[in-house]
């Protein structure tokens, strides 16, 4: 058993169960098209091909993912963070979570939650078109705050009720991944301040204690794109942050505060080094991180810079060891409310970053996570 709550993000892409997906995936089984048409390109760190070790299977399937869930908590890993999409007025990607995750006969064996993903969707999903256009905006990730109040209903009656849901402290958690487009979403920090509070009033009414509003840490940084007539015009972001009440934040992975290029080891002690200054300034819990590696060059037929080596199971144990450290210590100080440590990812075989086995270390990066956090 596991006295922490390792959460793995989920990218929903790896079926053809979604129709519109095929705007990205043509061949119908979705990104894992992408997955197979990797090969070795030459360049240092490169180890591609990869064959997961269970095939390119339908993760919308529930009886794939009773055998996931299994896989998952027996190894230690006891929650699914779910990419969650919406595009031209409704889900997109949904699939694998209602009919793969929530239908399969285990599923109350683990927790799971939304990580909002409010980023604009791209050409870099379509590998025909990833390397001359990453500017064309396919799908808009901005929403209006009507949409938003519809988002926030569907959520809390189709998700939120949901016996296996993750909560801190009884209050559901739901994670913000583009914090500056949501935003947007109502065009100042005012209106959003209020859409946020609509949010937890909704939560409240429907038998919660609260909402526990996270947000995608993207490090240090000025919101200069406020406009003039918002009071929080210039301001640094964790302003922005206790002026809205986040709840707390943490990584989507380990780019959102160091360069992410290079020796693992190094990376693995800087993103430790960035943890202990940005908590320092925080004044909400930082639920910290650790990202198996990155590689994105899967997607794109020229040679993309940005590329973590040396990423084998011992390297990541060490680093599973290091982010334990600081939660140990924020947890015992009281900072930590939950003993969440999230994780990237679960199955983000394009981005070169899962905890999934292949045919390159099996096991071995679940058998790390089983090593240090379970008894």
């Amino acid at each position: 058993m596991s006295k922490y709550d390792i959460a793995a993000f989920i990218w929903p892409s790896y079926t053809g169960d979604e129709p519109r997906s095929r705007i990205f995936w043509p061949e119908g089984y979705g990104e894992w098209q992408t997955v197979k048409a990797m090969t070795d390109k030459g360049y240092k760190g490169c180890r591609w091909p990869r064959i997961p070790t269970w095939g390119y299977v339908n993760e919308a399937d529930s009886r794939v993912m009773e055998m996931q869930i299994d896989c998952a908590v027996s190894y230690g890993v006891n929650v699914f963070i779910y990419d969650w999409y919406w595009y031209d007025n409704r889900p997109f990607l949904e699939n694998c979570l209602n009919d793969g995750f929530l239908k399969a006969k285990n599923n109350t064996d683990m927790k799971f939650y939304l990580m909002w993903a409010n980023h604009n969707a791209t050409y870099l999903w379509d590998k025909r078109n990833s390397d001359k256009d990453l500017d064309t905006v396919v799908w808009n990730g901005v929403v209006t705050p009507d949409i938003f109040d519809n988002i926030c209903d569907r959520t809390i009656e189709k998700y939120f009720k949901k016996e296996n849901y993750y909560t801190i402290d009884g209050c559901p958690v739901y994670m913000i991944f583009d914090f500056d487009n949501f935003i947007r979403t109502f065009g100042t920090t005012q209106e959003c301040k209020k859409g946020l509070e609509r949010f937890r009033k909704k939560t409240i009414e429907a038998g919660f204690p609260g909402l526990h509003f996270q947000v995608v840490y993207w490090g240090e940084r000025a919101l200069t794109w406020l406009t003039d007539n918002d009071v929080n015009k210039d301001a640094d972001v964790h302003a922005v942050y206790d002026y809205l009440g986040i709840d707390s934040v943490t990584n989507y992975n380990w780019g959102g505060n160091v360069y992410f290029d290079g020796d693992y080891s190094l990376l693995t002690k800087k993103y430790a080094e960035t943890l202990e200054k940005a908590s320092e300034k925080l004044t909400v819990p930082y639920y910290p991180n650790i990202s198996v590696g990155w590689d994105n060059n899967v997607r794109f037929y020229s040679f993309m810079s940005g590329v973590v080596e040396n990423n084998t199971p011992e390297n990541f144990r060490v680093a599973c060891e290091t982010v334990k450290e600081f939660a140990d210590k924020s947890i015992s100080d009281g900072i930590m409310k939950a003993p969440l440590i999230t994780v990237n990812s679960w199955n983000e075989w394009t981005e070169t970053s899962y905890l999934q086995p292949d045919d390159l270390y099996g096991y071995g990066y679940l058998e790390a996570i089983k090593e240090v956090f379970t008894d």
